[in-house]
C-alpha cells in the first residue's frame, strides 16, 4: 500500500484536532497503514490544504466544506465521536483502507 498523507481538521485546529490527531496516530498503528504524515489545522486551513492529502478526517458537520477536495478524490471522511480511535479505524475500513 502507498503511504498516506493524513489531514485532520476543526473548527479552531487546536484542541479537537489535535486530540483527533493523537486518535488518528492510534487508529491507523492499529490498522497498519503506511503513514507519512498527519496534520493537523482549522478548516479554514484544512479547506484550502486538503488537495494535498489523501484522507481528510474532520466532524461530520464540516464534511460538505471540503467537497472540492473529494471531486478530486481525496477521502474526506466524517467522524461522529471525534475522541474514539475505534470509529476513526472503523471509518477508515470503511473507505477501504486497510492494511
Amino acid at each position: 500500500m502507498a503511504t498516506l498523507k493524513i489531514l485532520v481538521s476543526c473548527a479552531n485546529g487546536a484542541g479537537t484536532s489535535m486530540m483527533m490527531k493523537l486518535r488518528t496516530e492510534k487508529a491507523v498503528k492499529d490498522l497498519g497503514l503506511n503513514v507519512q504524515t498527519i496534520h493537523h489545522c482549522s478548516i479554514s486551513e484544512g479547506k484550502s490544504q486538503a488537495m494535498q492529502y489523501d484522507i481528510v478526517l474532520c466532524p461530520l458537520n464540516f464534511v460538505e466544506m471540503f467537497e472540492a477536495a473529494a471531486k478530486k478524490g481525496v477521502a474526506i471522511i466524517g467522524i461522529k465521536n471525534v475522541l474514539s480511535d475505534k470509529e476513526i479505524k472503523e471509518k477508515l475500513v470503511e473507505a477501504g483502507f486497510s492494511a
